[in-house]
């Protein structure tokens, strides 16, 4: 096991890489040993480690959100924040950024190593950061689209061999075939889409395959993308900058999707590309689709938390979403009418609002299109109770009778 002592000092932040690109021998390491080293607060992103769900009291752990294994960390901060400004927060010391713990590709001929599949926000980080300290894998594949980092900058390194953190990932059913069948009427060929990961993305992704010349600018790349480029369906041949390219910050998905990256016409960006609004602004017939926990009867979005109990982030949502509906073509939340016996329409968010109501365009269930970009406000309640579940429209309604 590396020694992070010679380091990492007491007080300092330090950050490291999200989901199949986690450093973990060097986050393991940090639990290990940050009791010898003093108070240290570090920030992450999506995490598969499972020993993060409580760590040493010397850790302060932050995130974006709560996902993964950090939806059941203990004393998690979570920043609320638009993913588009997390290099700024690097930028200004509002997130911890003394030490990077990164995990990268092997050096090339040219001495410079990759960030391989999890450029993201590392890729943003790493020009903030007084030091890092690498996990050389030799199975993370190479990645083009953002510079690598020279061998030489790192002051400390380990060499590993081991498998990318696979995403687990739950298969569609029916209910998310048909939420996906009725989003796919709202893509027209030509479009350039973002979406998430889960099996609801998955079920959409495959329910485009009858579409043509779709493109693809996103903060995650999953093996949904792989088989859509394999269909032919995602050419980008229309998109209006980055043509014929897939743009995205990090894949997440599967050993095969990992394995098969270096055949696929893909540009691994920081977030300070993927998610700026004035890139985005130029991807004219965008569409956004993004899910959510929860949407009110106002219009309203909730993709982070029940109460108290963080379940999300605001991630990107709010950024494609604002852009699909502003200068893009459509901005769509796609969700299950139900979660368990709980209706995910409903008269008051449980939680923050994490998209606008201005912001979305349409909601989408397994029951209907409720279709919202120039409704006017009095109407908006009536068509989203529309396509709640059937058995929680009656109370829906009579919500609506009274507040009226």
């Amino acid at each position: 096991m590396i020694d992070l002592r010679p380091h990492i000092r007491e007080g300092d932040g330090v950050w490291w890489s999200q989901a199949g690109a986690e450093a973990t021998p060097l986050v393991d390491a940090l639990l290990d040993q940050v009791a010898d080293i003093g108070p240290v607060r570090a920030f992450c992103g999506l995490s598969f480690n499972r020993r993060l769900r409580e760590v040493p009291s010397q850790l302060t752990l932050a995130s974006y959100g709560a996902m993964g294994e950090l939806r059941r960390a203990r004393d998690l901060q979570v920043v609320p924040a638009h993913y588009s400004v997390l290099p700024r927060l690097f930028a200004e010391r509002a997130l911890p950024g003394d030490v990077g713990l990164v995990q990268v590709s092997p050096p090339g001929p040219d001495g410079v190593c990759s960030l391989g599949i999890g450029v993201d926000y590392a890729g943003d980080a790493v020009r903030h950061s007084r030091l890092l300290i690498g996990e050389v894998n030799h199975r993370m594949p190479p990645s083009t689209g953002t510079p690598g980092i020279p061998l030489d900058r790192f002051a400390a390194t380990i060499e590993t061999d081991r498998p990318l953190p696979e995403a687990p990932d739950r298969a569609p059913d029916a209910v998310d075939e048909a939420v996906a069948a009725r989003v796919a009427e709202l893509v027209e060929d030509g479009d350039t889409v973002q979406m998430g990961v889960g099996s609801l993305p998955t079920a959409i992704m495959d329910g485009l395959v009858g579409h043509r010349d779709l493109g693809f600018h996103s903060g995650m790349l999953t093996d949904g993308v792989l088989r859509l480029v394999e269909k032919g369906v995602l050419t980008g041949r229309r998109k209006e900058i980055d043509e014929g390219l897939l743009v995205t910050g990090t894949a997440i998905g599967s050993a095969e999707l990992y394995a098969r990256i270096g055949e696929l016409p893909v540009l691994f960006r920081p977030a300070s590309y993927t998610h700026d609004p004035g890139v985005l602004a130029r991807l004219r017939h965008l569409v956004a689709i993004n899910s959510a926990i929860e949407v009110d009867l106002s219009g309203q979005v909730n993709g982070e938390a029940v109460g108290e109990r963080y379940l999300g982030g605001i991630g990107g949502q709010a950024d494609f979403s604002g852009a699909a509906a502003r200068t893009g073509a459509r901005s769509i939340i796609a969700l299950r009418s139900r979660a368990g016996a709980a209706s995910t329409i409903v008269p008051r968010l449980r939680g923050p609002v994490s998209t606008g109501r201005a912001d979305v365009d349409a909601v989408v269930t397994e029951h209907g299109t409720a279709w919202l970009r120039g409704c006017p406000h009095d109407e908006y309640g009536e068509r989203l109770v529309a396509v709640a579940a059937p058995e929680h429209r009656d109370d829906l309604y009579r919500t609506l009778r009274e507040e009226s």
